[in-house]
């Protein structure tokens, strides 16, 4: 008798085990206004997108925001999971399956307004002593491509980069997209009009929903339904509203 109770215990732990191992897993990275950490609640734009989508379709998957290094390493190792915001890229196109764009959006440069030496070319910032980006991500990797050999990868988040810049210890920062510079001159009390962006786009691209190549197609397709659904009615265009262009 004890014995087939802990037969019938061990397969009950088993099973418990492997429906554990199978659900659904969706993960992002502190990148705002799209994804960021408030009041100990993930939050920003691409959030509540997700959270908008998930609501129609019934899902109701974990969300857990992971360092930037860790994020795609997740999403190609380990199986069902998700994650945003991503930009959909010709190198990453065939590691994933994608639903979007959730949003489309620009990079540029920024200086200090009051600068002795604006820049106004690509030929200009090629040419500039120092430009300073994160270490990791993405905004580097598109520079380097470009062939920028003048980049400063010391800071490891978006702050570090405006203080840098108000500090005086760097000319030109890149990192953000427009709405992230409007961010964090909100959050770091930036007064209007001190910083000055750069006419020259870097990067256009439109971020997207990654899905690990053995999710389920089926999820896709809601997933992809829902976003549109989002689209038609006006909620979606109202959620980006909301961070692009908040109240004051």
């Amino acid at each position: 008798m004890n014995h087939s109770i802990r037969i019938a215990a061990l397969l009950c732990l088993l099973l418990c085990t492997q429906a554990q191992a199978e659900q659904y897993q969706v993960v992002t990275e502190e990148w705002a206004p799209y994804n960021y950490l408030q009041n100990k609640q993930i939050a920003g734009m691409a959030s509540e997108i997700v959270r908008a989508i998930m609501a129609l379709t019934g899902d109701d998957f974990e969300i857990l925001l992971l360092p930037s290094m860790r994020t795609t390493r997740t999403l190609q190792t380990r199986p069902k999971t998700i994650m945003y915001s991503l930009f959909r890229t010709t190198a990453r196109e065939p590691l994933y399956q994608w639903v979007g764009p959730i949003v489309e959006e620009s990079i540029h440069a920024y200086q200090l307004a009051n600068t002795p030496t604006p820049v106004n070319s690509l030929a200009q910032l090629l040419r500039a002593p120092k430009i300073t980006t994160r270490q990791a991500g993405l905004v580097p990797e598109v520079l380097q491509a470009k062939g920028f050999n003048n980049l400063d990868k010391s800071t490891n988040t978006s702050q570090q980069l405006y203080r840098m810049l108000l500090a005086g210890r760097t000319d030109i920062i890149v990192g953000d997209t427009d709405a992230g510079v409007a961010y964090y001159s909100r959050q770091l009390h930036i007064a209007p009009g001190t910083l000055r962006k750069v006419p020259i786009e870097l990067y256009h691209a439109a971020l997207y929903i990654a899905f690990s190549r053995d999710c389920d197609a089926k999820l896709l397709a809601r997933w992809a339904d829902a976003l549109e659904q989002l689209r038609h009615s006006g909620e979606l265009k109202r959620i980006q509203n909301k961070y692009e262009h908040p109240a004051e």
